[in-house]
């Protein structure tokens, strides 16, 4: 717990402050244009120019103190100015902190509407405050990976890729809502320098709705995206091995630089995306959807299965 100065000490530190520059005010001007010593006066031979000379001076003496005056009241006031900054920062700190806290609560609740409206809080929070959007970004991925998982390689896990696409499975939106917002609220986030990577391998995200999702250079190994509408998704650099995105509407995707050995893309429509230098070696694109795609220094081996 950080120990905060006692009010009394402040006051005392103030008060200090003022009397240092009141005394400034007051001797400072004296330092700077000392007045005319006996024998400076006595050299001039009229007394009414000896007086002249004198106020003069003064005048001098005033004038720098009015100057020392003003400076000091500008300082008062743009050391208010930043202490007011400083405790308009430190409320608005606290009120993201608390706004934060009360998100992930609500992310706890058994309620599903409940927990759409912790990761709509999330987004929230990530907009208004940048320094904490890459907290909030892993938050929500690690909320897909435990509400949405595809534990591919676990004794009692899914086999991947299921031996069929299951036509009959429902949206995302309709079978986990909270699991489909959180993953849009992620394809849409705000750029942030800090950004960390996005791990969101081994979920199940059969269905998702997400167009237009900035997910370049997410980590998506082993997911299930059979099915994803991701039209114009930004996935480029992303890693994509093993993935399953049979029958994905990816058209206009930017693929470029992806990871995607041993993908499973059959029946995936990629007309007009970019997979320029995209990494296909293993990969499986029977049947998919090709026309106008960017294929650009891809990697492929004899384990590509293209489209006939």
């Amino acid at each position: 717990m950080k120990l905060q100065p006692r009010p009394s000490i402040i006051m005392a530190l103030t008060g200090a402050a003022i009397l240092a520059a009141l005394a400034a005010v007051v001797w400072l001007p004296r330092v700077i244009y000392p007045p005319l010593s006996p024998h400076d006066l006595a050299r001039v031979a009229s007394g009414q120019k000896r007086i002249e000379l004198q106020q003069a001076q003064a005048q001098i003496q005033n004038n720098f103190r009015s100057q020392l005056v003003q400076c000091l009241a500008g300082l008062v006031v743009v050391v208010g100015a930043a202490a007011g900054w400083q405790q308009l920062r430190i409320a608005r700190d606290g009120q993201i902190t608390e706004r934060y806290t009360r998100a992930i609560d609500h992310l706890g609740n058994e309620a599903i509407d409940v927990r759409l409206g912790g990761i709509y809080a999330l987004e929230r929070v990530a907009k208004n405050s940048p320094a904490d959007r890459p907290t909030v970004a892993y938050t929500l991925g690690a909320f897909i990976r435990h509400h949405a998982p595809w534990p591919v390689g676990a004794p009692d896990g899914p086999q991947h890729p299921t031996p069929t696409v299951d036509e009959s499975l429902a949206w995302l939106s309709s079978r986990a809502a909270d699991v489909q917002t959180a993953f849009v609220v992620l394809g849409r986030r705000p750029e942030n320098p800090a950004e960390q990577t996005l791990y969101l391998s081994r979920v199940d995200l059969r269905r998702a709705h997400a167009p237009r999702a900035r997910l370049a250079g997410a980590i998506l190994r082993y997911a299930n995206l059979a099915q994803a509408y991701m039209v114009g998704a930004d996935l480029e650099m992303s890693q994509l091995f093993n993935v399953d995105l049979r029958r994905a509407h990816l058209r206009g995707a930017n693929l470029a630089g992806a990871d995607l050995r041993r993908a499973h893309l059959g029946g995936a429509d990629l007309r007009e995306a970019s997979l320029r230098a995209a990494d296909l070696r293993g990969a499986d694109l029977s049947n998919a959807q090709l026309d106008g795609a960017e294929l650009t220094d891809i990697r492929t081996d004899d384990m590509t299965i293209w489209s006939t």
